[in-house]
């Protein structure tokens, strides 16, 4: 009963924020201002906070510019998580834009939405992706291009680094850096989250959304670790299979590590 109480007041909570919030962002939309940047991660704390959701950070997003992270990908609770630790922009596949609440959310954070499928409109959507990110933006990529069980990290894509190609043009000093991300579930009301634990918040495709979001109501209390790993840099001649390689080997060290307990050093 207390768990539904506090539930309550915070969802409502999360509702006032985002009356606040709106008429500021699809200002910031419409005009193109970076403050529809910025309101999202405010907007991210507060709903990881009504979610009962614990977010601890470990090491640092890069500084140098263009920047994209490559984080493996368990549940639609990591654009919350990752939102809420950096002012950030997703590649998403273009169902999300029509699945309710959380496609009108990444609208409102401007995502990419990306039809893989159609071979023809890749390059468009490739290029958009870079202007983006040549313009300062961060770009997240899931390489996986699906969501996982939490527990380890499914094989990547290499082709879905070609944004981070095209961007390489219009980098000013002619290099894009492509950071490794890993985002582990490891607590569950202050005790660690073994792979028991763990489907409450991993979230397949197969499972329906209003009865997942509703067990992750009732728990009330999730912890969970964003490690930042070393970037890698993407210049002119560098093997791009070679390069999502060993990003993919840094995303599983550093999601294993953070798993297992151990030192991400």
């Amino acid at each position: 009963m207390i768990l539904r109480i506090r539930a309550f007041i915070l969802l409502g909570l999360l509702v006032a924020v985002t009356f606040v919030m709106l008429p500021a962002q699809l200002l910031g939309l419409a005009f193109d201002w970076k403050l529809r940047r910025r309101l999202p991660r405010y907007w991210h704390k507060v709903a990881c906070l009504a979610l009962g959701v614990k977010v601890r950070v470990h090491g640092r997003i890069e500084e140098r510019r263009p920047l994209m992270l490559s984080a493996n990908h368990c549940t639609w609770l990591d654009i919350m998580v990752l939102s809420s630790v950096a002012d950030v922009a997703f590649i998403a596949k273009t169902e999300v834009a029509d699945w309710p609440i959380f496609g009108t959310l990444a609208k409102l954070q401007k995502s990419v939405f990306v039809k893989r499928e159609e071979k023809r409109s890749t390059g468009k959507q490739a290029n958009d992706i870079a202007e983006r990110m040549a313009a300062g933006e961060i770009v997240v990529l899931f390489p996986e291009g699906t969501t996982s069980d939490g527990n380890r990290l499914l094989p990547t894509k290499s082709s879905l680094y070609g944004a981070a190609a095209m961007a390489l043009p219009l980098a000013p000093e002619g290099s894009v850096y492509i950071q490794p991300v890993a985002i582990a579930y490891t607590g569950i009301h202050g005790m660690p989250m073994g792979r028991f634990h763990r489907p409450y918040v991993s979230w397949p495709g197969d499972v329906q959304l209003a009865p997942h979001l509703a067990d992750l109501l009732g728990i009330g209390a999730v912890e969970v670790d964003v490690c930042f790993g070393e970037p890698e840099e993407y210049r002119e001649g560098v093997n791009r299979k070679r390069l999502a390689a060993t990003v993919e080997a840094r995303i599983r060290a550093l999601l294993s590590a953070r798993l297992l307990g151990r030192d991400l050093s």
